[in-house]
């Protein structure tokens, strides 16, 4: 059976990201969904410094190691200030430092949502411009704007998005099923 990993770029408890990426891993037929949680994999803060006294923290390797064994990959960067959240870029720094091409190829479905109308459309963008350098096999992506208008436990309520949204979950399937 094929595992697809979804998590979000996100520490919030009730991140929407993470209810987003959950949701969308979920309608991969066939596959097993593991939920990851940021919160579960605490690092200190990535300093050159750090690294040279004490080595990379255990909870990097066990998360580049859930990347490495996933067939599939969804994740949905929360945006801060126009960029990735603190926790997610940190994440990131650490796990760049074990393996510059972290997301090992995996198929991935790259998404962002937030409040607002643009639906995390700059942090999005930057992923796009940057995973593929460091391993990044982003078959789709997605942008969920106006999270409360347009998401509840029935999944996305606007017809022409959750048909976007139907499309790159349906490029993933294909990539990871291959």
């Amino acid at each position: 059976m094929k595992t697809i990993i979804a998590f979000a770029g996100s520490d919030s408890k009730n991140s929407i990201n993470k209810k987003l990426a959950a949701y969308a891993a979920n309608l991969v037929e066939g596959a097993t969904v593991k939920v990851l949680d940021l919160n579960d994999y605490e690092l200190p803060l990535y300093g050159m410094d750090r690294e040279v006294a004490n080595g990379i923290p255990d909870n990097a390797h066990i998360f580049l190691k859930e990347i490495q064994e996933a067939d599939g990959i969804v994740l949905s960067l929360a945006e801060h200030n126009g960029a990735y959240a603190t926790v997610f870029k940190n994440i990131f720094d650490w796990m760049s430092r074990i393996d510059g091409k972290l997301w090992s190829n995996k198929p991935m479905l790259l998404m962002a949502t937030s409040p607002g109308g643009r639906g995390g459309q700059t942090v999005l963008d930057i992923a796009k411009g940057r995973f593929p350098y460091m391993g990044g096999n982003i078959v789709a992506d997605f942008s969920l704007p106006s999270y409360g208008d347009n998401f509840s436990e029935n999944g996305i309520k606007d017809e022409a998005l959750a048909q976007k949204l139907e499309e790159a979950v349906f490029q993933l399937s294909k990539a990871v099923f291959e």
